[in-house]
């Protein structure tokens, strides 16, 4: 998993309750809406205990028996390599909207979905959720750097050799992933259960608000049923 470049003591955090309760209204339309049938936009943590390291890579290795929980890593983790693409751009001419780029990924994603036996159109709205998600994490960034000059990164990451090889790794991953997941994706209580499993990756890798909420509506494409 890349590193975050960020200082995790200099995000903005909440307790782990807080943090739930704020997403509340996202989790409820998450669990009782019916899943869209095409791509769509999207658009706009508490301390953790001596244990959390060895509780955190739970859901990798409870993944033969949850399949789901290792879609929502994959997804958590690939929201907060959004922390370095924010690194890597704030402060330069680098656009948080790269559309080519993301033209790019989305046509990749539709190409090797079907190869897979995945529902391209289904996959591709996964994917565009992630970009969505990311995007929105680079602006309050954006925000909260431009309001507190002392919590600027003080490195740059390079986004073609440290950020990107991440990216395209989890692309990989998470295909793989999804296509494991099938039947759970299928079933009729996916909704409910991918919630549960987003829920257990803000507590394990001790999200704060922005990347919490986003991890919560970038899950909304994941069930098929």
């Amino acid at each position: 998993m890349i590193e975050n470049s960020i200082p995790r003591a200099r995000r903005t955090r909440r307790p782990l309750a807080a943090s739930l309760a704020a997403v509340a209204g996202s989790l409820t339309l998450l669990v009782v809406s019916p899943a869209p049938a095409a791509a769509q936009d999207s658009k706009p943590a508490g301390a953790r205990s001596a244990s959390a390291a060895a509780v955190a890579a739970a859901p990798d290795r409870q993944a033969g028996h949850r399949p789901l929980d290792r879609v929502t890593s994959l997804l958590a983790e690939r929201l907060l390599v959004a922390d370095k693409v924010a690194a890597a751009k704030y402060g330069t001419s680098l656009p948080i909207e790269d559309v080519v780029r993301e033209r790019q990924i989305l046509d990749d994603v539709a190409r090797r979905s079907a190869a897979l036996g995945l529902d391209p159109v289904r996959t591709s709205a996964v994917f565009r959720d992630q970009i969505e998600a990311g995007k929105n994490v680079q602006r309050a960034l954006f925000a909260r750097w431009d309001a507190h000059p002392e919590e600027r990164p003080t490195e740059r990451p390079d986004l073609a050799r440290e950020v990107r090889p991440v990216l395209d790794r989890i692309t990989t991953e998470l295909l793989a992933a999804l296509t494991s997941a099938g039947p759970a994706r299928a079933a009729a209580s996916c909704r409910f259960a991918v919630t549960v499993s987003a829920a257990g990756q803000v507590h394990v890798r001790d999200l704060d608000r922005v990347h919490a909420v986003n991890l919560f509506r970038g899950v909304r494409n994941v069930c098929t049923g």
